[in-house]
């Protein structure tokens, strides 16, 4: 699995938690907060991508991530 597809997995499940989000064009430097993701959201759309790749990862190491292409590169670190 590469980061592209690691990227589209986290855009898809922000798209689910956010449905106001289906048409947006996402970007690498996108932030999920800047987008409307609250903390919650935010959360559950990490939590949920994890859970999809069969991941644990602490969420201190998640929450260096500034932007989307950051964290589905700290992701793609850990596969």
């Amino acid at each position: 699995m590469n980061k592209e597809d690691i990227f589209e997995i986290i855009t898809n499940h922000a798209k689910e938690v956010i449905p106001k989000l289906q048409d947006h064009p996402f970007k690498y430097d996108d932030a999920l907060k800047d987008l409307g993701a609250n903390s919650i959201d935010r959360s559950e759309i990490v939590m949920m991508t994890l859970e999809s790749l069969s991941l644990n990862i602490p969420l201190i190491v998640i929450a260096r991530a500034e932007n989307i292409g950051e964290l589905a590169d700290i992701i793609h670190e850990k596969l």
